[in-house]
């Protein structure tokens, strides 16, 4: 496959079980690979300059949409592929996102993510079909400044690819928890500088509703163990979200 005016960026912290099999997804497919890592302590950004990447190291930490802002001011080149460190490109991917770009009728395209977790690939819980707005065009496209749960903002019509981005989201229960604690924190501080308060309740009532959402609603039962798993975290992440801004240690 030719190479694509395309640059991907990849922001990473401790990502070295991940990186370089990110990289080599896309390296045949992209004229620049952007890694911004934020100060790995386990051979990181090493790992992804010898995979052939162009690597900043930032010691700051500003949020997901800020970071991912400052990798978008690194690109160089007319289309900007987003990716997470834990996430692969298949063949039939960068086949459709070649064809994409090379017929340019769009300014941003979204692709179905399909995730692994705990060694299951998920179908449900609101996971699947996980569509995501990775590819844009860079002088039309910017991530919003969210903590969490950042997005892309496209200038433009959006197209809709039909091949999968490949999720290796958790690989063992400590990343769950770590994710878990990192993202209630990171909304609670989002919601406390809003202004936002809540009942001694809400905890409780957030936590509650999560769990029958993703469990019975989405129906996560259908994902066995798995299913079960994500319901416990999701329940878990926006109880402790709210309990955060409750205690006000945000």
């Amino acid at each position: 496959m030719p190479t694509l005016p395309l640059t991907v960026t990849i922001l990473t912290r401790n990502e070295r079980h991940n990186i370089a099999d990110c990289i080599a997804s896309v390296k045949a497919l992209s004229s620049q690979i952007v890694v911004v890592d934020n100060a790995s302590t386990d051979g990181t950004a090493d790992i992804a300059r010898a995979a052939g990447a162009e690597v900043h190291v930032t010691p700051d930490w500003p949020g997901f949409g800020p970071q991912k802002n400052r990798a978008l001011s690194f690109a160089t080149q007319p289309w900007v592929l987003s990716l997470d460190a834990d996430e692969r490109v298949t063949p039939e991917l960068a086949t459709e996102i070649a064809t994409a770009i090379g017929s340019a009728s769009h300014t941003g395209y979204r692709m179905p993510r399909l995730s692994q977790f705990l060694g299951h690939w998920v179908k449900h819980c609101g996971w699947y079909p996980d569509y995501v707005l990775r590819l844009f065009r860079r002088e039309a496209g910017r991530f919003s400044d969210n903590l969490v749960h950042e997005r892309v903002i496209v200038d433009g019509e959006i197209g809709t690819l039909t091949h999968h981005l490949l999720h290796y989201s958790y690989t063992e229960v400590r990343q769950v928890e770590d994710k878990v604690q990192r993202y209630a924190r990171a909304g609670a501080r989002e919601m406390s500088l809003r202004g936002k308060r809540v009942s001694a309740l809400k905890p409780w009532i957030n936590g509650g509703w999560a769990f029958v959402r993703t469990y019975v609603l989405r129906r996560g039962f259908l994902d066995g163990a798995a299913g079960a798993a994500i319901a416990r975290m999701n329940a878990r992440s926006a109880f402790l979200k709210y309990a955060l801004l409750r205690r006000g240690e945000v």
